[in-house]
């Protein structure tokens, strides 16, 4: 290897982590975002390093352009998706090892499913300005617009995004009681217990892609939700030995289920104001490949 490559090389490693991060924002998917960063790393061992003043903005360049070159040529699918689409599973507190730089809210799957509803240039351009505090300039250069668009598209982004932002996400140490209480009453059966837990409009949304059976259907409200996990739960128990783990995904705490030692799906708990108010499920195993059974 040249000195030039291993410089490049070098540059490459010291930012992966950052880049990992943009892709999966703009993308929802793990997978995706490690495709983008091979194609990535290809272009940019490809440069003259001489010719580049910021790195740093310059691979961000690269990865943005990649996302959104992968988030188009898969709008199609998503609007076929079978059932609710949620984000892949992405662990946000683990020993060591931690491939990204994504915390609080910007990560949960609540914000995931809001810039979903965005134009792809309104995505890229929000999480390169509101999550990652790009400049307009490094911007305008990475999505090939000029600063004064840039400007727009992310205020229009901005107001989109904040138009369905409510009472703001509860970390995992601050859910932690709320999440105590609903695992028991979940784990006994209990339904009014599990109730008193959750909002009144809480909502349950599951990923199965139409590979595995899930709900198809968003399931909304007190009753129908904790009826829905207990059924859940006990039907788990009938395929197999199941085994409850703890983790955080995204920015929440979450239950890892398995059945007979299997990864059977990831469920995120959202807790606001001191109330479960969504889980998201997912149990497509495209989306869980990256998953590891925590200890």
């Amino acid at each position: 290897m040249t000195h030039e490559a291993a410089t490049l090389e070098g540059i490459f490693a010291e930012n992966r982590r950052l880049l990992f991060s943009v892709a999966y924002e703009i993308l929802g998917t793990v997978a995706d975002a490690e495709d983008v960063l091979h194609d990535s790393y290809l272009r940019w061992r490809a440069v003259d390093l001489t010719l580049i003043e910021n790195p740093r903005a310059y691979l961000a360049r690269i990865v943005t352009r990649q996302a959104l070159g992968v988030l188009r040529s898969t709008a199609r699918r998503r609007e076929e998706y079978i059932g609710p689409w949620l984000p892949e599973p992405l662990a946000t507190e683990s020993e060591g090892g931690v491939e990204h730089v994504l915390t609080g809210e910007a990560v949960t799957t609540a914000m995931l499913l809001v810039l979903e509803k965005l134009t792809p240039l309104q995505r890229a351009v929000f999480v390169l300005r509101e999550v990652f505090a790009f400049d307009y300039p490094e911007i305008a250069a990475a999505v090939e617009k000029s600063e004064s668009a840039v400007r727009q598209l992310n205020q229009r982004a901005r107001n989109r995004v904040h138009a369905q932002r409510h009472i703001a996400i509860a970390t995992p140490e601050q859910a932690r009681s709320v999440v105590e209480r609903f695992t028991i009453a979940a784990a006994t059966g209990n339904v009014q217990a599990l109730m008193d837990v959750l909002a009144p409009d809480v909502v349950f949304l599951g990923d199965g892609g139409g590979v595995v059976h899930a709900t198809r259907r968003p399931v909304h409200g007190q009753d129908k939700v904790a009826r829905l996990v207990v059924g859940l739960l006990a039907k788990g128990r009938r395929m197999g030995e199941m085994g409850i783990h703890f983790g955080v995904y995204n920015a929440m705490p979450a239950i890892v289920a398995t059945v007979d030692g299997v990864l059977d799906q990831v469920t995120s708990i959202e807790v606001r104001g001191g109330a479960v108010t969504a889980l998201y499920s997912v149990r497509n195993p495209d989306k869980l490949r990256s998953v590891r059974i925590p200890v």
